[in-house]
């Protein structure tokens, strides 16, 4: 049992690296950076604070590097609980941080663009930026994706609580759907905003428990059988 909690605590150690990198790095030195109706600005952004831009690109590697771990973390923890389940969480946590690797590589190319001008370079830099923003867009898919499984094994397990698990699955599904619908109802973005709010409740609820308490006390008790059972255990 400690064993298992210890894996929790690690897992949302993780996942808590996540999250600073991610509001850092997209959030706010992106928005620092980016400005979406002028690229001579955006160049002038990249050039003036270099140090920040590279920066960006450091937190984008940073947010792969944590959104891995957290992936083969999730697998230990929940693969007594099943193992398709588990695996599918790593899988998908592990395409979402190609993904971002992609994103990172092309700002970092920017950057490069930005120091030794290559043709229209404020047209070439804004356009890395955008198809960057893009990749976290579509990107959306395999997150939602991950938080699906997830929220099946909090449920299955009995481990946290269950209202956690339904967050994290109402969350997954928003995650799913907001791509189809940004690109397909451009002036819906107020829409695409609520479809992931879910999910931010969950992942913010799934940190501080995983930190906070790990599983509960009374997990081995309260799991299900399939969880119980040493054959089930094995696999």
């Amino acid at each position: 049992m400690q064993e298992l909690t210890r894996t929790a605590r690690t897992t949302g150690l993780f996942y808590l690296g996540i999250a600073i990198t991610a509001v850092l790095g997209f959030l706010i030195v992106r928005a620092q950076l980016l400005v979406a109706d002028d690229p001579d600005a955006t160049l002038a952004n990249l050039v003036t604070h270099g140090a920040l831009a590279r920066a960006g690109v450091a937190l984008e590697l940073a947010i792969v590097v944590t959104q891995a771990l957290t992936a083969v973390w999730f697998y230990r923890l929940f693969r007594p609980v099943s193992s398709v389940a588990a695996g599918g969480i790593a899988a998908f946590g592990l395409i979402n941080a190609v993904v971002i690797l992609v994103s990172a590589a092309l700002l970092g190319t920017a950057i490069g663009v930005s120091a030794a001008p290559v043709g229209d370079a404020a047209a070439t830099v804004q356009l890395l930026y955008l198809v960057s923003a893009n990749l976290w867009s579509v990107g959306a898919l395999f997150f939602g994706l991950w938080l699906i499984p997830m929220g099946w094994c909090v449920l299955r397990s009995g481990w946290m609580p269950r209202l956690l698990g339904w967050i994290l699955l109402v969350g997954g599904v928003g995650y799913l759907l907001s791509p189809f619908v940004s690109y397909l109802a451009r002036d819906a973005q107020v829409l695409v905003d609520a479809m992931v709010y879910p999910a931010s409740v969950g992942e913010i609820w799934m940190v501080g428990y995983l930190l906070s308490y790990g599983v509960r006390r009374t997990a081995r008790d309260e799991a299900s059988p399939a969880v119980r059972t040493p054959t089930s255990a094995a696999s």
